[in-house]
């Protein structure tokens, strides 16, 4: 199972490869891109900054652990940190198990918890200079 945290740039096949197996049907997969906007920020987004707590990284391994604990799906994630330019992959899972529909719901489940659990944060930096934090409550 892949669930890290990383400053190095990530690999959709390398996630799918690791879940794979010969009992399954289907690979559900998600890339979170970095986009040149944020709706609710008046600019064009330039970068990213991603930054997480030191645990950040047995957060997705404890995340992905559960999805698969109940058996029938095999699940792999990892999530950039640092600096990454617009169209950049920070987020890539992978889940696969025997039907799709499994596979579908398990993947959003994943990216979703993820979202909602993982102590990482990003800065968003505009073209005018300015940033916003996005993630610190």
């Amino acid at each position: 199972m892949i669930a890290r945290i990383t400053e190095e740039p990530l690999d959709l096949m390398e996630h799918v490869a690791a879940v794979s197996t010969s009992a399954d049907g289907a690979v559900a997969t998600f890339v979170g891109l970095v986009r040149d906007h944020d709706p609710s920020v008046d600019g064009e987004v330039v970068v990213l900054e991603y930054s997480a707590h030191p645990d950040a990284g047995e957060v997705l391994a404890g995340i992905a652990a559960s999805l698969t604990a109940a058996g029938g799906v095999r699940a792999a994630l990892s999530h950039r940190i640092g600096r990454l330019g617009v169209g950049e992959a920070a987020i890539v899972a992978a889940v696969s198990s025997a039907h799709r529909a499994e596979a579908f719901e398990a993947c959003r489940d994943l990216v979703e918890r993820v979202k909602a659990e993982a102590p990482i944060w990003k800065r968003e930096i505009l073209a005018d200079g300015s940033h916003t934090w996005v993630g610190i409550s």
